[in-house]
């Protein structure tokens, strides 16, 4: 299955707007996710597992713990596992601003 289509499709019951890697100017309440670099394990000159890692991004003027909850879980159930979390509030935006960061592992084909 296509990643974004994943993430996508998984994010998708929070009823916010999901968009891959783009800011959403002037918006007030979305999703952004892009990747961060991957690794891989070698071993006999073979890939064996490709690692992808992913940032979940939330942005709203109020509170977003539900919001963050809520991908949390879904991410869960679609079988990435969380290794960061952390909230700000961005002056500039005025915009509370929730990260997450998964990672998945696969075997590699």
């Amino acid at each position: 299955m296509n990643l974004n289509r994943l993430i996508l499709d998984t994010l998708e019951p929070i009823n916010l707007p999901v968009i891959y890697q783009e800011e959403r100017q002037g918006e007030s309440e979305y999703i952004r996710f892009f990747y961060l670099p991957q690794v891989d394990f070698h071993a006999d000159d073979g890939e064996q597992y490709n690692t992808v890692y992913a940032q979940i991004d939330i942005f709203t003027p109020g509170n977003p713990n539900n919001y963050a909850k809520q991908a949390k879980q879904l991410m869960k159930e679609a079988g990435f596992k969380k290794n960061f979390e952390h909230e700000m509030y961005e002056e500039d935006t005025g915009l509370f601003h929730y990260i997450l960061r998964f990672y998945k592992i696969e075997e590699a084909k």
